[in-house]
């Protein structure tokens, strides 16, 4: 299987702003799908001019293929690093919550940072002190030691139709108010949720979470993943 070596290994040229770079393609690629400069410029909140002086250097490491107009992919050796570093983020907030005791509104920020120093050694080492997890705290797949990646099947909220139940099973981790929201509803992964009526559009959804009745805005049900109950 293919394997990156270790951080302390890895070649200077890549840094932690390239690694975001291609983590951020990674999760901007939907179905092969090219990514816009105008799509990484608004996900990384920098200018489009800086986007495009970043995707030049990317292009001549081959970590991506750039074709003007057309946006950009992640070539073979691109994906895999940005693998690699999801997988350190993953692990990283997951150890974050259940050895030192975060919340999972917490530790995004940390594990942004963190991710980038993160050696294989230890990478071994917080695997296996977790158990060689597959989902990080909010749900989100954590690529294996070979770097592959498996996402269980899911839907938004959302879509559930009045009557309808699933487990809520992932969550976006990138606004930590919401997380923050859900746990003073008592909402948490494996929580059963029934939608009980939507109102039209894009208006709040109302839920049912055990004995509870919950409002929902439409952003924060799309967020939230639920599978078949």
């Amino acid at each position: 299987m293919p394997q990156l070596v270790g951080i302390e290994e890895r070649p200077p040229e890549l840094t932690a702003a390239i690694e975001d770079y291609l983590k951020t393609i990674h999760a901007l690629e939907r179905d092969g799908e090219a990514v816009s400069t105008n799509q990484l410029a608004e996900r990384l909140g920098v200018r489009a001019a800086s986007v495009s002086g970043m995707l030049k250097r990317l292009a001549a490491l081959d970590l991506i293929v750039h074709e003007r107009y057309h946006g950009v992919r992640l070539t073979d050796k691109g994906r895999l690093v940005a693998l690699e570093v999801i997988r350190h983020h993953r692990l990283l907030e997951l150890f974050l919550v259940e050895s030192l005791g975060m919340s999972w509104d917490e530790v995004h920020a940390e594990a942004d940072i963190l991710e980038h120093h993160l050696s294989e050694q230890l990478e071994e080492l917080i695997a296996a002190k977790l158990g060689h997890p597959t989902v990080d705290p909010h749900g989100d797949p954590i690529p294996s030691p070979e770097l592959e990646i498996t996402d269980s099947r899911s839907r938004d909220l959302y879509s559930l139709t009045p009557g309808e139940r699933g487990s809520f099973v992932r969550v976006s981790d990138s606004d930590p108010a919401m997380l923050r929201y859900l746990t003073e509803l008592g909402i948490a992964r494996g929580t059963s949720l029934e939608m009980i009526e939507r109102q039209p559009f894009d208006g709040p959804i109302s839920i049912r979470a055990g004995d509870q009745t919950h409002v929902l805005g439409a952003t924060l049900a799309r967020a939230m993943r639920v599978a078949a109950a």
